[in-house]
């Protein structure tokens, strides 16, 4: 055993103590309530910085929510790695949901409960405790260490990009690290090497100036209503293929060789359907779930609203309908010529007795990897270390649009050193984090620099 795992070994009491401090602060970015505990959330990573040993640590202002920078660059002429995560979480609603209350982190059955637990909170302090744990245990560090830790990622990263762009020089590297993305399975250990993109719409059909009494007015004029559900079932046909003009057309067609590698992975659709509580299954047709999940685009719709939904009768034609749609986007689409498709087919097929509003609320580009760099195999070495089996190579259905911009502004190779779990609940009542899984996570992040080091 290490030096440097034998001392994260002996401080993991300590470190689980410092995260359920972190977990204690509702840092939730979408609701300006927060605004004052979003900042308390960024104090305190930068002090955890501080304390792990980095030399330079700096809170920076944005528009939004702050960055907070750290570097510990004593290791002069060795590789250069920046590590990325976020200390912004989702809003913790349904609260009555929670078998425990979401900002007191509770242990049950070996896994940590609270929000962030897992996104991002639980992921992100691995790195912190990885530097630290070779600063302390050996007294340098094999490899120069940056972070860049933003408040902004469950809103669309607003100020991080523009960071980027301004800041390339001082965020320069020569790999970026990411653990905010999971494994195959707890038997299973993975490093994710693709990400979907993501375009993000909102739909506003507009009908009367007013809503109508549905009798006095009901056969005269369109419910909006109606309409926008009219147009949503146009949006894909009946085996799931998505209806949009040119939707698929820079779409990559899966490989034989990518085609066996999912088919040899440990899944069992019917668990999986079993898990979510699902009747069914169902997709595009022609495709398994995990080429589905992972290398297929969809269009789905998050929410859709308009009239009267509170309880008893209120007979109205709503004035308006509104529906907001996401696209999970695979390589090589670009998520503002997807938005330019989707809103002219919705605008092609609105009756011509309502008036169609589509704005683009975010996006992001898809992300891939090339699994030849040597930081692939670095990082493999190190998560075989530490959790006992080589690992194998999955994609990720969910989106982090950062992650492309950093393989592009920087060109620096990404890895996504994820420890979450499919079960982990992120956005959802309940979510938790593995104890395992954080303890073995901290190992494997610091073997990754051991690992990384040592290759040069």
């Amino acid at each position: 055993m290490s030096d440097v795992v034998r001392w994260l070994r002996d401080h993991r009491e300590r470190n689980l103590e410092k995260l359920f401090d972190f977990l204690r602060i509702p840092s939730i970015s979408t609701d300006p309530a927060y605004r004052d505990r979003i900042d308390e959330a960024a104090r305190w990573m930068a002090s955890r910085l501080e304390e792990a040993g980095c030399t330079k640590v700096e809170v920076i202002p944005t528009k939004g929510h702050p960055l907070v920078y750290g570097e510990w660059m004593g290791a002069p002429g060795r590789p250069t790695v920046l590590c990325y995560g976020h200390y912004d979480v989702q809003p913790a609603d349904p609260l009555e949901l929670w078998q425990s209350p979401p900002f007191e982190p509770t242990i049950r059955n070996g896994k940590i409960y609270a929000r962030g637990a897992c996104d991002d909170k639980g992921q992100l302090v691995i790195h912190p405790n990885a530097l630290e744990a070779h600063l302390r245990a050996t007294g340098t560090c094999p490899v120069n260490v940056k972070f860049i830790i933003e408040g902004e990622e469950e809103i669309g990263s607003p100020s991080l990009e523009p960071f980027l762009r301004a800041e390339r020089k001082r965020l320069a590297c020569d790999a970026v690290v990411v653990s905010d993305t999971g494994m195959f399975s707890k038997k299973t250990p993975s490093i994710t090497t693709s990400l979907r993109g993501l375009t993000y719409l909102e739909v506003e059909v507009y009908g009367t100036k007013r809503d109508l009494h549905s009798g006095s007015f009901g056969g005269a004029v369109i419910n909006p209503a109606n309409a926008l559900a009219a147009m949503i079932a146009q949006l894909k046909d009946r085996n799931g293929k998505v209806r949009v003009p040119g939707f698929y057309e820079n779409v990559r067609p899966l490989t034989r060789a990518q085609r066996r590698q999912y088919a040899q992975l440990p899944f069992d659709e019917e668990k999986f359907r079993k898990s979510i509580g699902a009747p069914a299954l169902w997709g595009e047709k022609g495709y398994t779930v995990l080429e589905r999940l992972w290398a297929r685009p969809t269009l789905d719709v998050n929410g859709i609203w308009s009239g009267y939904i509170g309880e008893g009768a209120k007979t109205v034609i709503p004035a308006v309908a509104h529906a907001k749609i996401s696209m999970r986007l695979v390589a090589d689409q670009d998520p503002r010529e997807i938005a330019r498709k989707v809103r002219a087919y919705l605008e092609e097929i609105a009756p011509p007795a309502v008036r169609v509003k589509v704005k683009t609320l975010h996006g992001g580009d898809a992300w891939s990897a090339d699994t030849s760099h040597p930081v692939y195999a670095a990082a493999s070495r190190a998560v075989e270390r530490s959790f006992g089996k080589a690992p194998v190579f999955a994609g990720e259905g969910g989106s982090i649009p950062i992650v492309a911009a950093f393989a592009r502004r920087l060109r620096a190779p990404v890895v996504l050193l994820g420890i979450g779990l499919p079960d982990d609940a992120i956005h959802a009542p309940n979510e938790k984090l593995d104890l395992g899984q954080f303890h073995k996570g901290s190992e494997a992040a610091a073997l990754f620099l051991e690992e990384l080091g040592r290759q040069g």
